[in-house]
């Protein structure tokens, strides 16, 4: 028997001991759950020996530009070829990209008509198979690989987009990667559409792929898409787009190799690397342009698609010389049972993303414009949760973080003579649209969304009109989709679609670009449902700049008990192709007409009951008694705004029934605002003595800080007392099922009317 000391304490093992255990545990861990050493950095990876090689020999300027515009071709015709043959909706409306990738993970280049957003929170998957499936004996990384991937807490924007990823070899060496993502939609959730809003855990989002090889020898694993087929309501999209994804991808793959034997594989090499080193350094150079301080804004989303609360979103601005920081605190704690919580690796890449389109759109699209900038955030908030909090619906922080930077930077940018492009309101930043599920006409079971959300009204800019219902926040080429296409697959139809929506307009000098209604029903199904995941139906989601307003709040509309095909037999006058007028004039007696909030859960629609929405207006730019009259005549020739609204709003007065535009009228209108103005207006100390407040209102269900310091965090769950945290000790908090609120409200009621005989 030896006599050597043995010991169960870890600390008091040997050195020799110490290699042992530590070659234990790598050998046989437990889970590769998501890295946060991976999704919490933006940084650029540091320079391979490839790329160090390739940037000291020196690339000719001409061969880079040369490498540079094949890779374009080559994206934008594997983006092409996704887009004519995917069979999901977000497929065919552009709601897709392809990339490169540096062989370290780091995002290089898009197809010019894809979205970035997607391109560039693919970096962290890619980054998690380099480390961890590169030297597992189980799974290595072969020429002909392909991985899948869609669990946004390995990298991702929500669990809808699913990703391929392909390794590209030359020589037998990894020299990059590419990838091709859709927002696929379907796939498994508790509720059709892919995008849930009443999960309340990641176990009810539907399908959680970390990255892992789907395909090998450039084929599909058969097996392992029939599972996920399996998986999924509409099999068929499941199977047809891996399928598109993989040969676009092995497309993309020839181009490349194609390029490398033209150019050499040190002229990929370094031109993937130097076009990333390049745009780091422009975007030192131009935050050092900016001038110095701090601006900020603060946002509210107004539900929790279960439930409405005030839920902020603040956003500060810091320069400091070639330093730029942007500061999260104090947002709303991390809902820990509602699914509007976002990673924090996915709000960085949208907040990338408004820079890209909105301030440096002259830069390349590639994941170095956001290596720069650094990030403050409470951990366990809204915008930075924990990994167990559900974040199917994501989209409402995140299409904060796609507009607002916008706003700041009109500030930053606003005194400084040389400017990248127009300063500009937000954009219109709700995915308003409509969530469907259900049996076809020709009885498949199906779930997506319609490609309405593509039609956002742009901001206002410092020297135009936004456009109208021009393109999504996230992206500036996408479709809205042929109703026409859509009805042969399916059996929802548009009784009104794309239709600008009259006097919803974010006000000023320049006008928001404008949204337009969507009138909804069903018809020849067994079942179908519609439901909405937006917010913005009490408080405004999108502000003006410099006197601009924001957008109108818009609620959703139904018309429920009523077959309005049979109506419209009956009486044509009985659909109103107006939301407003449909609403007010109420004139099929036995209907139901409801109003509510925008955010409605998962809802069977009857034949011929009516579902409308609006899609909202981008903020305005400027005072609104600038406008020149006759523009503001021009909105109302175009019956984009009323007479009454153009008097209201712009001091502008115009004839109702000649609509010719009294200048002398107006001008004497608008000199009389001015002056009640001046007897309105008070000093800022008085003005704030009065309106500002200790703290919210104790009825008020508000969660996040009430200053901007963020170093308490006010949380005011609906229905229970209201606590606070210290900001960096938050926690998540815990919402009660609105249906238990309204029992128990009800058997109070119903208590006391017991208590009153």
């Amino acid at each position: 028997m030896s006599d050597k000391k043995v010991t169960s304490n870890p600390t008091e093992l040997s050195i020799e001991e110490k290699k042992i255990l530590e070659k234990f545990v790598d050998d046989n861990q437990l889970f590769y759950g998501p890295d946060p050493q991976i999704v919490r950095n933006h940084k650029l990876m540091p320079r391979t020996e490839e790329e160090t090689r390739a940037l000291e020999a020196g690339i000719d300027a001409q061969r880079i530009n040369l490498v540079r515009g094949r890779l374009e071709s080559a994206l934008e015709e594997g983006f092409n070829m996704v887009e004519k043959m995917g069979v999901a909706p977000g497929a065919k409306w552009g709601d897709l990209v392809t990339a490169v990738f540096t062989s370290s993970g780091d995002m290089a280049q898009i197809a010019p008509s894809g979205i970035g957003v997607f391109a560039s929170v693919c970096q962290y998957p890619i980054k998690f198979i380099n480390k961890y499936w590169t030297n597992e004996s189980t799974v290595g990384i072969k020429d002909g690989d392909g991985f899948i991937h869609n669990d946004s807490r390995y990298g991702g924007v929500h669990n809808t987009d699913q990703s391929m990823i392909v390794p590209v070899f030359y020589s037998g060496k990894l020299i990059c990667w590419i990838a091709t993502i859709i927002h696929e939609g379907e796939n498994g959730s508790i509720e059709p559409g892919g995008l849930p809003s009443i999960a309340e855990s990641p176990f009810d989002e539907g399908l959680k792929m970390s990255p892992f090889r789907c395909a090998e020898n450039f084929e599909l694993k058969r097996d392992l898409v029939n599972f996920l087929q399996n998986s999924v309501r509409d099999p068929k999209l499941q199977y047809a787009d891996m399928k598109v994804k993989l040969h676009a991808s092995l497309r993309l793959r020839e181009r490349i190799l194609a390029v490398v034997e033209e150019f050499g594989e040190e002229a990929l090499i370094g031109s993937l690397r130097k076009t990333l080193e390049d745009t780091e350094t422009e975007v030192r150079r131009r935050i050092k342009e900016l001038p110095d301080g701090t601006v900020r804004i603060n946002t509210w989303l107004d539900h929790s698609l279960r439930e409405p609360l005030l839920a902020k979103v603040p956003m500060a601005v810091t320069i400091d010389d070639d330093r730029m920081v942007f500061d999260f605190r104090g947002a709303c704690p991390e809902l820990a049972n509602r699914s509007i919580n976002t990673h924090i690796s996915a709000f960085k890449t949208c907040l990338a993303t408004n820079m890209i389109l909105y301030v440096w759109p002259d830069l390349p699209v590639n994941q170095a414009i956001f290596s720069p900038i650094e990030m403050r955030t409470n951990r366990n908030s809204l915008v930075d949760p924990s990994n167990d909090s559900p974040n199917a619906m994501s989209l409402l922080p995140l299409f904060r973080a796609m507009s607002i930077p916008a706003s700041l930077f009109a500030k930053l940018y606003f005194c400084l003579p040389k400017r990248y492009t127009a300063l500009s309101a937000s954009h219109y930043n709700q995915p308003a649209t409509f969530i469907y599920g259900g049996i076809t006409q020709h009885g498949e079971v199906t779930g997506n969304f319609c490609a309405d959300i593509n039609g956002n009204g742009t901001g206002a800019r410092e020297d135009n009109d936004g456009e109208n219902a021009m393109s999504p926040l996230f992206g500036a080429v996408a479709d809205t989709g042929e109703q026409e296409l859509a009805e042969e697959e399916l059996p929802y139809v548009r009784l009104v679609g794309q239709q600008l929506a009259k006097d919803r307009i974010g006000f000023g000098k320049y006008r928001g670009g404008l949204g337009y209604e969507q009138m909804v029903t069903v018809r020849s199904s067994s079942f179908w449902g519609f439901m909405t995941g937006q917010c913005g139906s009490k408080h405004p989601s999108v502000y003006g700049v410099f006197g601009g307003y924001g957008c109108p709040a818009y609620p959703l509309a139904k018309v429920k008990g009523i077959n309005i095909f049979e109506e419209i037999k009956e009486n044509p006058n009985a659909l109103k192709l107006d939301i407003v007028e449909m609403m007010n004039a109420q004139e099929i007696p036995e209907a139901d007409y409801v109003v509510q909030e925008a955010a409605m859960s998962f809802e069977p629609c009857a034949e011929g009951e009516i579902y409308m929405i609006c899609q909202g207006a981008g903020g305005g730019y400027g005072d609104v008694l600038e406008r020149d009259p006759f523009q503001v005549l021009k909105d109302v020739e175009e019956n984009i705004l009323s007479t009454a609204l153009a008097e209201e709003i712009y001091k502008v007065i115009i004839d109702p029934e000649t609509l010719i535009l009294d200048e002398t009228a107006s001008i004497s209108a608008r000199c009389e605002e001015r002056e009640k103005r001046k007897v309105r207006g008070r000093p800022y100390k008085e003005f704030c003595k009065d309106w500002v407040q200790p703290g919210p209102p104790e009825d008020l269900p508000y969660m996040g800080s009430w200053g901007d310091a963020g170093e308490e965090i006010i949380a005011s769950p609906p229905g229970e007392s209201r606590y606070v945290m210290k900001g960096d000790e938050m926690a998540g908090v815990m919402l009660s099922n609105p249906k238990d609120r309204r029992i128990r409200d009800l058997e109070n009621e119903i208590r006391q009317l017991r208590n009153k005989n």
